[in-house]
């Protein structure tokens, strides 16, 4: 099912949240709603299954007008970041419930509930209650209970967010393969980028109400529209560092450093301000354009390690290494580089060249 947005305006007395929003989650695909706290990623979220009313706007299931249908009869699944089990039912029932209240006969419940189970690997637990599962196993048996009726969308709100990581780990994978093997259409609400690059195949990322980009996650990741989603993305963030435009060139003079503006880039008229957006995996040893430092702190993480360096302005850069070398001490001077056809380059407003 796909389901349109439009015009979407939101208001909490005299503050508007939410103004003019318009996206399209396209039938099938799993769209994540990526942004900081209290950017309006639930406020958007809530529109859609008819929690939240629309001040102005629109949004449709298909070619039909839901804007003022209830939310019991919107026909979608939402997992909440709760869980909201029921505590004093087993698991069965809680997954029954939906089919309970639709008073589906016992016979279409016991098949149904079974066919929910098997899909998300709990058929052993059905008997259990809440209190006796884990975080995990209880945020499976709320996914069934969503997916048990057959919606024409699930949407999920923050559904990982009370899991340790190796949890939240499998559970992405788990949800991601629910959703490709039903085919469902699916709202994911995050703060948590890697949550959002791992899980979905468009991302629509929010600040202040409005959304900025709506991309793939690799094209998001390679071609951010300003510096505020370049920041947003990437772990380690991303580092920026001021030039100016003289001759093709930038020269960024606290670093005493020039760099070619790469030929896939219009060249700004001399004279103007720009920020060199630097990721980690892109400074590295072996490149030419030399950003000499220090090491300010080491992070080993088995595979790789996690290098933050100090320029001489009191600036910082950070750097992903491979492993395969014993790490750098804190207080070593490197002098590691970049490639002008690496970095990204924003213009004074943050918007990406």
């Amino acid at each position: 099912m796909e389901i349109v947005i439009e015009n979407f305006t939101k208001r909490f007395g005299d503050l508007t949240v939410i103004e003019n929003m318009n996206l399209i989650i396209k039938e099938g695909e799993m769209l994540s709603l990526l942004g900081p706290s209290g950017c309006g990623k639930s406020t958007t979220l809530f529109a859609i299954c008819g929690i939240a009313r629309m001040d102005e706007g629109r949004v449709f299931f298909g070619e039909k007008d839901v804007t003022h249908t209830p939310t019991q009869q919107r026909n979608i699944g939402v997992v909440f970041q709760s869980y909201a089990l029921y505590p004093h039912m087993t698991v069965a029932q809680n997954i029954a419930f939906p089919l309970t209240v639709r008073h589906e006969s016992k016979q279409t419940i016991k098949k149904e509930v079974g066919e929910m189970a098997e899909l998300v690997h709990i058929e052993d637990l059905m008997d259990r209650r809440p209190e006796q599962l884990s975080g995990g196993q209880q945020q499976r048996v709320a996914l069934a209970r969503a997916l048990v009726r057959k919606p024409g969308a699930l949407l999920l709100d923050e559904p990982l967010a009370n899991l340790d990581a190796k949890l939240r780990l499998e559970m992405r994978s788990e949800i991601r393969r629910v959703q490709l093997e039903t085919g469902i259409s699916a709202v994911l609400v995050t703060h948590d980028q890697v949550e959002a690059m791992s899980m979905s195949d468009r991302i629509a990322i929010m600040k202040d109400g409005k959304i900025l980009q709506v991309a793939r996650p690799a094209e998001m990741y390679q071609y951010p529209e300003n510096d505020f989603i370049a920041s947003f993305l990437g772990n380690p963030p991303i580092a920026f560092l001021d030039g100016i435009v003289s001759d093709e060139n930038v020269v960024i003079q606290s670093v005493d450093l020039k760099l070619p503006v790469p030929e896939n880039i219009e060249v700004p008229p001399n004279g103007t301000s720009i920020r060199l957006g630097v990721r980690p995996e892109f400074y590295q040893p072996h490149h030419p354009h030399k950003i000499p430092g220090t090491v300010s702190f080491v992070e080993i993480q088995g595979r790789e390690n996690l290098y933050d360096i100090n320029l001489k302005d009191g600036s910082l850069l950070r750097s992903i290494q491979p492993a395969d070398v014993s790490p750098l001490s804190p207080g070593t001077k490197v002098d590691w580089g970049v490639q002008p056809e690496q970095l990204l380059f924003f213009d004074k407003s943050g918007k990406r060249l």
